[in-house]
């Protein structure tokens, strides 16, 4: 099987986050028919292993993949589309996981190099607090000189052949907003025998928006306030994301949130909850691997972007913390479309420039 029969098979049995079993069998069947050694990870991800013919073989690089799917009905009238009903790969994690594939079975049929190669494809990429956090738990590399962890993500603001790459600080935490606000419900046009949650969660929305700044980005995107044209509802739930590039800035604006919910309650005699759920730390790309992945990718005729700081969040943000690591965007087409849509269609023709980026940058550091 090549990396694009993989890719469409991948595509056709779309699964969700932690229920990636379809797809962990497939993967498996593809390792196991390339002879390569591998074994189950996180629940329903695979972690597959080559070691080089030289070297210290506990110097290792890392390559990962996401592999689930968003529920999202697909739209697209294609040989391969989703069998399953409003599950798709949207995002384009079953071309990551192919791509991923593609390199493993390139370098498993000549091992010409130094120390050992992991391949890891994680489930559970799409959902809070993100695969790789079940992954770690495990620490599977143990014992292990992790020099990179490496991982790439489809784009389609940049053509096929080019690659987009940051230094330093890439994208976003990203923590889960949930207020609640309960008071004395009844009818509308008995204002002293009611409390306004209302109007309560309207100050507290428009509270928590003014914190918006280039460095942090605070959004409510579902208020619920199930009353009627007359009647003041006893609950008001209202949900929402918080995105920031800085420890500090995020704790700073949870305290914010605090204090306003504080505020709120005092001012509108109502009961205020503010439940933050953290989410996946920010992606730090280190500025050593970012400018040598440049220079690879320049060396293979790869057309280099270097982007700006995005508010877009992934939990390869956990990786970052703890190993060397660096995350890149892969152009897939402008006419794929936008991700997370029902027909968004990545150009299988980026595969070939994901397969070369991820081969050369494993052994160029393996190799170093």
């Amino acid at each position: 099987m090549n990396s694009i029969e993989l890719r469409r098979e991948l595509h056709r049995k779309a699964e969700l986050s932690f229920e990636e079993y379809k797809t962990q069998q497939l993967i498996i069947e593809a390792l196991a028919a390339e002879g390569i050694e591998h074994r189950k990870i996180a629940g329903t991800g695979v972690l597959a292993k080559i070691e080089g013919e030289r070297g210290n073989l506990r110097r290792c690089v890392v390559l990962r993949a996401d592999i689930d799917a968003l529920p999202i009905k697909e739209q697209n009238d294609i040989e391969f589309k989703s069998e399953c009903d409003g599950v798709m790969h949207a995002c384009g994690h079953d071309m990551h996981t192919a791509i991923l594939f593609g390199v493993l079975q390139q370098l498993n049929a000549n091992r010409d190099f130094e120390g050992t190669l992991f391949g890891l494809f994680q489930p559970g990429e799409e959902l809070n607090p993100g695969g790789a956090v079940k992954v770690l738990e495990e620490n599977p590399f143990e014992g292990y000189d992790v020099a990179a962890v490496i991982g790439e993500h489809v784009d389609s603001t940049l053509e096929v052949g080019q690659i987009g790459i940051c230094p330093g600080r890439f994208m976003a935490s990203n923590d889960e907003l949930r207020f609640y606000i309960s008071g004395r419900g009844g009818h509308a046009a008995r204002r002293t025998e009611i409390d306004d949650s209302v109007s309560a969660m309207a100050d507290m929305v428009l509270r928590t928006t003014a914190l918006n700044t280039p460095e942090c980005v605070v959004s409510i995107g579902r208020i619920i306030a199930d009353g009627a044209t007359n009647v003041i509802p006893s609950m008001v739930t209202a949900e929402g994301t918080m995105r920031t590039f800085d420890k500090e800035v995020r704790e700073r604006t949870h305290a914010y949130l605090g204090n306003y919910g504080r505020q709120v309650s005092e001012k509108w005699g109502v009961e205020v909850n503010v439940d933050i759920s953290y989410g996946y730390p920010c992606v730090v790309n280190d500025i050593m691997l970012a400018y040598e992945a440049m220079i690879v990718a320049a060396d293979e005729g790869i057309d280099v972007r270097e982007l700006k700081p995005m508010t877009t969040a992934e939990d390869f943000g956990h990786y970052t913390e703890r190993y060397p690591s660096l995350f890149y965007r892969l152009g897939v087409g402008k006419n794929a479309g936008g991700s997370h849509t029902p027909t968004f269609l990545p150009d299988e023709a980026a595969m070939e420039y994901g397969e070369r980026m991820m081969r050369r940058m494993a052994l160029h550091i393996l190799n170093k």
